[in-house]
């Protein structure tokens, strides 16, 4: 596909962060690209008390804060690029380049075997919103390994049957796999009880005058209620190891999903009545902030035992 719109344009040191795959001017085939050789094409939907509106500035809000909340020892996030883009197709609004830093955060059976690059994941993110497109990359793997997730942000309960407009056999691959129905109030059996301050059942907040949520059908009958449709298409080609780890991610996909829209709702009161310009401010400390925070502090976050 030819573009001759403006794609965001690395700057400072950028540079010589960007492996050759990651050429920000040929951005606009990566946000299109349609990923059909995934070996997983997973379906996650998240009911959430707020509106399409509210969510965009909690979503954002949220992503620094947790992202300081990995970031540590060497380990976490680092921000390559933060810019606004406009491919002159109906798409345009923020680009970001990240690298996460895993060396503490992957089973002991992938370190135990694979170079320090293979520790390192590449993220891209097209914020289109209400559409989002994030794309994972690795430089070892090169094109052995992705995982790409699209997300459509749709008020009312998740209840459309295909919102990506999926066809062939990309639908045929998510058809095969249950739809995972992630639900912020009521745990799964095997998902973790949320963390202090993180559980929707106990938070009440003062400043949107709503909660505590409880209750199978707590989202039924509420009014803001929004949907999170999120779409991940998996690669990973690893002889011997390749079920293995797709099913860490798998797993590790659902609970990250599930920590993040709790904190997202939990925090409501920290985010309510921010605007994009408070969160474009917020992200430039955050950025500065990781920064020492890799290099001068302690591991923070989750560590992988396995």
């Amino acid at each position: 596909m030819a573009n001759n719109s403006n794609g965001p344009t690395s700057n400072g040191d950028a540079p010589s962060k960007l492996p050759p795959w990651l050429d920000p001017k040929e951005g606009y085939q990566r946000l299109h690209q349609k990923f059909e050789d995934a070996s997983i094409v997973k379906e996650h939907r998240i009911d959430l008390p707020l509106s399409v509106d509210e969510y965009h500035i909690g979503q954002l809000y949220s992503v620094a804060e947790a992202s300081k909340n990995e970031t540590g020892g060497g380990d976490g996030v680092e921000v390559v690029m933060n810019e606004p883009f406009d491919y002159g197709d109906g798409l345009k609004g923020q680009y970001t380049l990240k690298i996460f830093h895993l060396s503490t955060k992957v089973p002991k059976y992938i370190k135990a075997i694979a170079p320090k690059t293979a520790l390192e994941l590449y993220e891209e993110a097209w914020n289109c919103y209400p559409y989002c497109r994030t794309v994972y990359t690795n430089g070892y793997m090169k094109d052995a390994f992705y995982l790409c997730l699209d997300t459509w942000h749709k008020d009312g309960k998740g209840d459309i049957p295909n919102v990506h407009n999926i066809t062939g056999d990309n639908l045929k691959k998510r058809d095969k796999i249950k739809i995972d129905y992630i639900d912020i109030v009521n745990p799964g059996k095997d998902d973790a009880e949320p963390a202090a301050g993180e559980d929707p059942r106990k938070f009440r907040s003062e400043k949107a005058d709503r909660g505590p949520w409880a209750g199978k059908d707590w989202s039924t009958g509420i009014n803001p209620v929004m949907c999170a449709y999120k779409l991940y298409y998996i690669k990973f080609k690893w002889w011997g190891l390749q079920n293995k780890v797709e099913d860490f991610i798998v797993k590790t996909v659902h609970r990250v999903l599930l920590t993040f829209h709790r904190q997202v709702v939990c925090w409501l009161d920290k985010w309510y009545g921010m605007t994009v310009e408070d969160i474009r401010a917020l992200e430039d400390e955050t950025k500065k902030k990781l920064d020492d925070k890799r290099k001068n502090e302690g591991l923070q976050g989750t560590v992988c035992k396995d």
